[in-house]
């Protein structure tokens, strides 16, 4: 038995087959075109379509016995699809592309902002964002023969050769209450009719069946059943295997984004923090990204080498410890997470004397924005983290692992295989039963690291903390 899981990214396409173990049996991966201009942030969704039938034949026509023994016997059991959050696009009534995608990050539509909050203070007041999926409808401007899909909802669609249901974690930045409705009445008064927009239904569940065009062109046996999906940072959560209260999932790319579980639904009154459902429905994921991150070394740090300064790092560190420098790296103006603070700028404090020292300043400064996260997340409810799963392409650095283990105090963990293409593929594999449970049986663990006490570490926090307040960030 295998599993197929996909993920619809910004620069590319990724498709994995997953065996029953959590073995990785194939891998294929195919670049995506994106049109900027200014604010406004473009794809061409039938290139998904096209981009979608090369990876899924690459994976099952690859070589290997135990790959063969899958695709041959037909033991496909499922697929799903992640894409990236708030990412829409109009389809005519048979679910095919109508208009251009308006991506994740496009804010083209801020404009429509009040008019949004307007409709309903007390639900999108303090949660709603420019770049969420519901301004971008509104911009859109569905006719009455049109529908509104997620970039995941136009991929299935297309397989199963119908319209499909979206899944609650895609529908979230659309607007939906995740109580289980569409808000009707708030729709009402922004003139968005609700026959535009697809059914909700939980993560996993099947929504329809590859046809068999689909078949003929991507080698996916006829018939294999397509699951619900969710967003793209939902999707790395199920691959880091944290799914229940106290495992929290750290990724860390460009940005700074942290995701775990609670019971219980938790309210931010500061807007910083908002939630997914459980794909298994008993619960709540709740999170925030924040404007920090390792993005911030490319542009602090141009053309130095950052693996040779990683090494220097480990160097220094064996020999004096952490430096006494932090740095505040904002990868753009504003901060949104785990404080929201629109006229947020940059910092340095400490010895920032050379490349080195800039380079571990930006490091312990991530660190220490990823420690107060936890701590805003702890004093609104969630429980505190027991362990962190670490993703994204800052892994490769051992110093900064071990340095946020260090900060936080709680062992960290690295994930075999963390992308959310591999997350997809264990939705797939629960099958209507617990995903949670699913995880826990297929994710495989690479390294657990454990923290090492610091006062020093504590200090520069406290100095870093008191900074934050002194400009006003933190209220």
């Amino acid at each position: 038995m295998a599993w197929i899981g996909l993920d619809l990214g910004t620069q590319s396409v990724r498709a994995v087959l997953v065996g029953a173990a959590g073995e990785v049996l194939a891998r294929a991966a195919r670049p995506l075109t994106s049109h900027r201009d200014g604010v406004r942030h473009e794809q061409d969704p039938r290139e998904w379509i096209t981009t979608v039938e090369h990876v899924l034949a690459e994976v099952t026509q690859a070589s290997g016995d135990s790959h063969r023994r899958v695709v041959q016997d037909g033991t496909i059991e499922g697929l799903a699809i992640c894409s990236t959050s708030g990412t829409v696009v109009l389809t005519d009534r048979q679910g095919r592309p109508a208009s251009a995608a308006l991506m994740y990050d496009d804010a083209r539509a801020a404009d429509l902002l009040p008019r949004i909050v307007a409709a309903d203070p007390e639900r999108w007041a303090a949660a709603m964002q420019p770049t969420w999926a519901l301004p971008k409808i509104l911009w859109l401007d569905p006719a009455d023969d049109q529908l509104v899909a997620h970039s995941a909802d136009v991929v299935a669609a297309d397989l199963a050769g119908h319209p499909v249901a979206t899944d609650t974690s895609h529908a979230l930045k659309t607007g939906y209450d995740l109580a289980g409705s569409w808000p009707a009445e708030a729709f009402g008064k922004l003139g968005l009719p609700v026959s535009t927009l697809p059914e909700v239904v939980l993560p996993g569940t099947v929504i329809g069946a590859v046809s068999k065009a689909k078949a003929e062109l991507t080698g996916v046996p006829a018939g294999t059943p397509i699951v619900a999906g969710m967003t793209d940072g939902c999707a790395a959560q199920i691959a880091a295997g944290s799914l229940t209260p106290g495992a929290w999932n750290s990724v860390l790319g460009t940005t700074l984004v942290l995701k775990g579980v609670t019971k219980d639904l938790i309210h931010d009154p500061t807007g910083a923090v908002y939630s997914h459902r459980h794909p298994d429905g008993d619960g709540w994921l709740p999170g925030g990204a924040s404007n920090t991150g390792a993005g911030a070394l490319t542009s602090m740090l141009p053309g130095a080498d950052l693996d040779a300064l990683d090494r220097a790092a480990v160097e220094q560190a064996r020999r004096t410890g952490p430096v006494d420098a932090a740095i505040y790296p904002l990868t753009k103006p504003g901060e949104r997470f785990p404080f929201v603070a629109p006229d947020a700028v940059g910092f340095e404090l400490g010895d920032v004397q050379d490349d080195l020292h800039r380079y571990l300043g930006v490091l312990q400064g991530v660190a220490f924005v990823e420690r107060l996260a936890f701590e805003h997340l702890t004093r609104l409810g969630a429980e505190s983290p027991r362990s962190v799963a670490l993703t994204g392409g800052a892994v490769r650095s051992e110093h900064w692992n071990q340095l946020r283990a260090d900060v936080l105090g709680v062992p960290v963990e690295l994930p075999e295989a963390a992308d959310p293409a591999y997350g997809m593929a264990v939705l797939a594999a629960s099958g209507g039963t617990s995903v949670a449970e699913t995880a826990r049986r297929m994710v495989r663990i690479s390294r657990l690291i454990e923290p090492r006490p610091s006062e020093r570490l504590t200090d520069l926090y406290g100095g870093f903390v008191a900074e934050l307040e002194r400009r006003g960030y933190l209220r």
